[in-house]
């Protein structure tokens, strides 16, 4: 069975927000740091090369495929930050309503700016996905 390509690494997780040229950018990735390693109480870790996750997560599909994974992570991408893993709060649906500007992916969340969006829904919706997958390895 195929490994998951993206794995944590030991990659500095500074290096990588330094590196993005956008200053706002730069400052909204460090905030968002910050926001989803207090909501999960997990600290930052790289994940591949360019997504800063939190906390592992272990699944399983139907199909047996399994592996790990972070509980919440982002990336900043060309255009968006995506944020991964929110989909797993429960009433993430209502939660995302609540938001701001922001679109939704299959799995993602993408986001232009942290202005764009309430930090407190965020923080519920980050805090609520981390508890249910914790719950599910119970």
């Amino acid at each position: 069975m195929a490994e998951n390509k993206t794995k944590a690494t030991e990659a500095s997780v500074a290096s990588y927000i330094e590196s993005i040229q956008d200053p706002s950018r730069r400052k909204d990735c460090e905030a968002l740091t910050e926001l989803v390693s207090k909501a999960t109480k997990e600290p930052p870790k790289m994940w591949g090369t360019s997504i800063v996750g939190f906390g592992t997560h272990h699944y399983t599909y139907e199909s047996g495929r399994e592996g790990d994974t972070c509980l919440v992570g982002f990336s900043s991408r060309k255009s968006d930050i995506s944020i991964y893993g929110l989909n797993a709060a429960p009433g993430h649906a209502d939660l995302i309503s609540k938001l701001g500007k922001h679109k939704a992916g299959k799995g993602c969340l993408y986001i232009r700016s942290l202005a764009d969006v309430d930090l407190k829904v965020l923080a519920a919706l980050v805090e609520e996905a981390a508890k249910a997958k914790h719950h599910a390895r119970c």
